[in-house]
Parts: C-alpha cells; sequence; structure tokens
C-alpha cells in the first residue's frame, strides 16, 4: 500500500498568537526531516488552513500564508489561540466547520485560548481541559460543562488535547510525536529544535517564583526585592530574622505585611521556592538528590523528601524518574 501522510490541519485566523501556529507547526515538520534523514517515510503533512483565503496577519503583525478550509479529513485538527479567537467564534460557519471536522478527525486539539473556539463548537463539553492559566477562570465561567484544570501544560483525554499557553503547544505536538513515532523520535525532535526539555503534559504551567512577583509587582516592591534575592541565595539562611533585616522591618511588623500582601507566611512561601528549584534541578540535572537537598537549602534528604511530598505528593526520587529529560 502506497504510504499517506498524517494530514496535521492547524487553523489560524486574524489575529492569531503567533507562536500557538508555528511552534506545532515546526514539530511536525521537523519530524519529516528526522524521517528523511534516516530513510523514512514522511509521517507528516502539516498544513495552515484559515476561513480568511491566502493569508492572515497574527498580533504579532507576521502575516502567515494559509489555504481554505479543506473538504478533505483531517488525521488531525490543532486549533490555535491568541487574541482574535473571541472574534473567530462568532463566526457561526467557521465554529459549523470546526464542530464538523471534529467528529471525523482522529484527534482535535487546543493551543492556548484555541480552546474557546472548541468549547464554543461544543466540542469540549463534560471533557478536562485546560488553557493559558490567565483564561481558565473565563473558560469555567463562559463554558459550566467543563473541567478546566489550571494546573497542567496539557491534557489529553482520548482523541482530545488541550494545552496551555504559547510554548505548551510545543509540547502537545511532541507528545503526538511520541505518540505516533515513539519517545525517541520526538526527543529527537526536541533536541533539534533545541528544545531543553520534553516537557510531560503532567508538569505544572505556573512558575512559583514568577507568581510572587507578580503578586507583589503592585503591591509593595520591597516583597518583590526580597523574592529575587531569595532565589540567589536558596541555600542561606532565610530564616524570618534574615528576611526581615533584608526588607528593614522588625520580624512582627515583616510578618505580618509579608502575609498580608502575598497571603502565604514565610515559610511556606521559602518552601515553594526551594520546592520549584529542586524540581527544576531534578528533572534537568543528573545531580544527586543529597546535592540537590544542599543546593536548594533544605539540609538533607529527608527534609526534602518531606517538602516535596507536600506540594508535589510524590518523592523526589519518583519525580525525577516521570519528569527526567533523560
Amino acid at each position: 500500500m502506497t504510504h499517506v501522510p498524517k494530514t496535521i490541519h492547524i487553523l489560524a485566523f486574524p489575529d492569531v498568537q503567533l507562536l500557538d501556529v508555528t511552534g506545532p507547526l515546526q514539530v511536525f515538520a521537523s519530524a519529516n526531516v528526522h524521517a528523511a534523514e534516516h530513510g523514512l517515510a514522511t509521517p507528516y503533512s502539516p498544513i495552515v488552513i484559515a476561513k480568511q483565503q491566502g493569508s492572515v496577519v497574527s498580533s504579532a503583525g507576521l502575516g502567515l500564508h494559509t489555504h481554505p478550509l479543506p473538504q478533505t479529513p483531517s488525521d488531525t485538527l490543532i486549533v490555535a489561540g491568541g487574541r482574535g479567537v473571541h472574534t473567530a467564534l462568532l463566526d457561526q460557519d467557521l465554529l459549523h466547520w470546526v464542530r464538523d471536522r471534529a467528529r471525523s478527525a482522529r484527534r482535535v486539539a487546543s493551543v492556548c485560548t484555541g480552546a474557546f473556539l472548541l468549547a464554543e463548537a461544543g466540542v469540549l463539553d463534560g471533557h478536562r481541559v485546560v488553557t493559558h492559566w490567565d483564561s481558565c477562570d473565563e473558560l469555567a465561567r463562559r463554558y459550566p460543562n467543563l473541567q478546566v484544570d489550571p494546573e497542567p501544560i496539557f491534557i489529553n483525554e482520548d482523541a482530545l488535547w488541550t494545552s496551555a499557553g504559547v510554548t505548551a503547544g510545543i509540547d502537545l505536538a511532541l507528545a503526538m510525536v511520541e505518540v505516533d513515532l515513539g519517545r525517541k523520535v520526538a526527543l529527537a525532535v526536541a533536541r533539534d529544535l533545541v528544545v531543553f526539555l520534553k516537557r510531560p503534559g503532567g508538569q505544572s504551567q505556573f512558575s512559583t517564583a514568577l507568581s510572587m512577583q507578580h503578586a507583589t509587582r503592585c503591591q509593595d516592591s520591597r516583597f518583590a526585592d526580597l523574592h529575587a534575592w531569595i532565589l540567589d541565595n536558596l541555600a542561606s539562611d532565610l530564616s524570618v530574622a534574615t528576611l526581615a533585616a533584608q526588607v528593614g522591618m522588625s520580624e512582627r511588623s515583616f510578618v505580618r505585611h509579608y502575609r498580608a500582601h502575598t497571603g502565604n507566611t514565610p515559610a511556606r512561601a521559602i518552601e515553594q521556592l526551594r520546592v520549584e528549584a529542586a524540581r527544576r534541578l531534578l528533572g534537568d540535572s543528573a545531580l544527586p538528590i543529597k546535592r540537590i537537598a544542599d543546593r536548594c537549602g533544605f539540609g538533607t534528604e529527608e527534609t526534602l523528601r518531606r517538602s516535596f511530598m507536600r506540594a508535589v505528593s510524590v518523592t523526589p526520587q519518583a519525580y525525577r524518574e516521570r519528569f527526567s529529560a533523560g
């Protein structure tokens, strides 16, 4: 039988987020290059499509060459996101096409706020889904039949895939390649793209440090500066006395104001930052767990293990086995 590449249709629209389109597109294109280099059949035919024939302009101002909405079947339909999605979901003809295509495609996916278009078309009803963390509340409010989980990078339920913001679309596409062609090929594509780590979907899309900076930057710059200092000194003495001295406050005043501004105790915030640092090292390095415990300020492996269990519900070793870059 003649080999037929899997058709990957990536749906774009005016003001689409550029990386939502080009990230997955390049993953499948790189998988094709890898196949050619190894004398294998071309696995994919990735095509950017849009209702606007010829081209659409992304929110970054760069135009994308697009093909018209196809009447031929899709193996995989990926709906990109971006600020233009809320205009796109008012287009009843487009919604009808998406709804009809979703019934026949082997798998359907959204990147970032592309989930709104799939939700408006009724494709996501009853499913656990994710979108960009900043849009999760709105998605859940507008579409109460969805089970919106704001935490993961991407979620795969049978033939339905949804992902968090922007670069998470690359992780989603790499996971699809792994399903189709195996882990070895997916890792080779990740290497080719200089993606530091092919992240599994269960990884969190949240950065503790980034969330803390966002929460404090508009309230008290002293605490934002303090968090930056803490990240540079995780292995140091980070007692309340040390932190209070760093911001020029008494210990009692520091604890009261810190909790009022961040909603967290200093001890809990320090633990969260240290756990996040340990997660990165467990996934991205081959350092022994004892060294990681020292470097992140836990002191002992047992202290790291207890903190990890509280925050992640698995042991450091189990986390490394699941999420290591290998």
